[in-house]
């Protein structure tokens, strides 16, 4: 398995990621005046008060991926159709002084029907990244894709999320710690949550008193809930810890089977 790919953030943020290490190339694209909002489109190229649109005949796109961050390569044509003809067993490289390289993907008019959705994992099944936790020892905060709904009843969607396998929040049905997976800005954006979840952790230790994100529920409370539903159901089901309950039903139990299939797919 490959080493952990190495992430840098901001000097002034620690949960804001600036780059990586290393990047992989799943999309090559091209950018024409035929393009119907072509000027449009290459206003992405206006960064502050710099405009870097320099080819009014068009560009060739390589979008490249982290697990955290991205960006995307605006380049000569001919240079990028290259690239894709010696790029069969997935080894070549390119130049890239030949064009400019800016920060993250394109997206919005024009753009979001160009670029497809995408996920990290083949079929949006797996583990993207993780985080050792700070505090409890062999414990990690998780990033991973999965297929579900956001109702019930609702369509099945290739979504993304994380979990904390110290305090087993329900990250999954909290509101605002799950979003649709579409690209690699669904991805960082979670990736982000996850870092603050870590930090708080740091910052605060894992406990109750309102100020740590990372927050275990009460054991009282879970007793209480079991009690009252085996009154209600006549049932007698025993009162499982928080981790146990998590492994079998809840989010544990989730990433367990995104990962058996993540290797299947390997």
């Amino acid at each position: 398995m490959p080493a952990k790919n190495k992430h840098y953030t901001s000097p002034k943020n620690p949960v804001y990621v600036t780059g990586a290490e290393r990047y992989r190339l799943p999309l090559v694209g091209y950018l024409t005046p035929k393009e119907p909002k072509f000027d449009t489109m290459v206003k992405w190229l206006n960064l502050g008060d710099k405009n870097l649109h320099t080819r009014p005949e068009g560009y060739g796109l390589i979008f490249l991926e982290s697990e955290e961050h991205s960006a995307t390569y605006f380049g000569p044509i001919e240079q990028v159709q290259q690239y894709q003809r010696e790029n069969t067993n997935g080894t070549a490289t390119f130049d890239q002084s030949q064009g400019v390289t800016v920060a993250l993907w394109p997206h919005g008019d024009g753009w979001d029907d160009l670029i497809p959705d995408t996920t990290w994992t083949p079929d949006g099944k797996g583990v993207v990244t993780s985080f050792p936790h700070p505090v409890v020892k062999e414990a990690e905060v998780i990033v991973y894709e999965f297929h579900g709904s956001w109702l019930p009843d609702g369509p099945t969607e290739k979504l993304i999320t994380y979990h904390c396998t110290a305090c087993h929040q329900d990250m999954r049905h909290s509101g605002g710690d799950t979003h649709e997976n579409k690209g690699p800005h669904d991805r960082r954006w979670v990736a982000q949550l996850a870092r603050k979840h870590v930090r708080s952790a740091e910052l605060y230790g894992m406990n109750r008193d309102g100020k740590s994100a990372c927050c275990p529920h009460d054991p009282d409370m879970i007793r209480v809930v079991t009690e009252v539903a085996n009154e209600k159901f006549g049932t007698n089901n025993p009162v499982l810890s928080e981790d146990s309950w998590c492994a079998v039903n809840g989010q544990c139990a989730m990433i367990r089977e995104v990962r058996a299939a993540q290797a299947v797919s390997r």
